[in-house]
């Protein structure tokens, strides 16, 4: 925790006042106990005087128009624009961040963008976005700025997508995903020796988010980045993949991302082909029906098949969708033009 001499920020939800006077950050399971001055670990959540304060409220490290895919969402309204935006600072410290200079980054003024809700909300629809992505650092450290922007998106009919690692506590996460549509959910690694020593993080929690959110309307897409040597053994693999199975179902879409060498790991090797080939066919061992490659040229890795008959529904190269051979014939429902079988997502 980092100390200022003047804070100022929107007002931040979810903390109350500790005996000894200090203020404890109720949002994720960290617990940020601060005296006035002082930042929590994400750096943006701080306490100005006797409230705490979201002090990147309405200030954005950049916006984008992205194809749905690259979040990676591919069971979402396939081939639909995104208007992507994030803050600055993270609550979670991996040691392997692809997007370490906006998740970690401690230079204010880096925020040059400045948007309200209702502008963002604007602009996605004027652009012909289907959807607004919460992204590039966790949205669940700047919760009430995403909730805002949520709201103002319904309102004009566009829809929701959370970025985010899932380390929130249950009240802050009921009213976060109230408002979203689908996420996706990092899951770092299958092992709490992977997620404390390399995340500053416990496994536990994400997985509470998981078998949580499964309850609700928001569809769900997970992805779990393989860092060589430290999570992409077969038995690692092969866990996350039944856990999968057995407490989300097997038509959870999983995307196993490749590793490059970045942040404060950059001494590792990337993630070779054959590993993101070999650990796809364990998972579909393991029965889950929809498993991608990420972050590497794959076609074979990219293909949404029917679960049924085994159709190649959508074909994709990268981020760009050759084939789409869903029906859509009912609003947000896609079935296979062979044998009519429904296909898990939003269409």
């Amino acid at each position: 925790m980092t100390s200022d001499d003047a804070l100022t920020g929107h007002p931040a939800k979810w903390w109350h006042v500790l005996d000894d006077g200090r203020i404890q950050c109720d949002l994720c399971p960290r617990d940020c106990r601060l005296r006035d001055g002082q930042r929590g670990f994400c750096f943006v959540r701080a306490r100005s005087g006797d409230q705490l304060v979201l002090t990147t409220y309405g200030r954005s490290s950049g916006f984008a128009i992205d194809p749905i895919e690259k979040k990676p969402l591919n069971h979402f309204y396939p081939g639909s624009g995104v208007f992507s935006f994030g803050t600055a600072g993270c609550n979670l410290g991996c040691r392997f961040c692809q997007n370490w200079d906006i998740s970690k980054s401690r230079e204010m003024d880096r925020l040059s963008a400045f948007a309200t809700p209702q502008q963002i909300a604007r602009t996605a629809a004027n652009y012909d976005c289907r959807s607004v992505a919460f992204t590039y650092n966790d949205p669940v450290v700047f919760a009430e700025y995403a909730i805002d922007t949520a709201i103002a998106c319904h309102e004009l009919g566009v829809a929701t997508v959370a970025v985010t690692a899932g380390y929130i506590h249950p009240e802050p996460r009921r009213e976060f995903f109230e408002v979203i549509d689908a996420a996706n959910v990092d899951l770092k690694a299958f092992t709490e020796d992977f997620y404390w020593r390399l995340t500053g993080a416990h496994l536990a929690d994400v997985l509470d988010t998981l078998v949580w959110l499964r309850t609700t309307d928001v569809w769900l897409e997970i992805t779990t980045l393989l860092v060589p040597g430290h999570n992409d053994s077969d038995d690692e693999v092969a866990a996350l993949a039944k856990w999968i199975h057995d407490e989300l179902g097997p038509d959870t879409p999983l995307h196993l991302s490749a590793f490059h060498p970045d942040h404060r790991m950059r001494n590792v090797p990337p993630t070779p082909l054959a590993t993101l080939v070999h650990a796809r066919d364990l998972a579909m061992d393991a029965g889950l029906r929809f498993v991608y490659t990420g972050n590497v040229h794959n076609r074979r890795g990219d293909i949404t098949t029917c679960a049924k008959c085994g159709q190649a529904l959508i074909e994709r190269d990268w981020f760009r969708i050759l084939a789409d051979r869903v029906v859509r014939d009912r609003p947000g429902v896609g079935t296979c033009p062979n044998c009519g079988t429904v296909v898990p997502g939003r269409f």
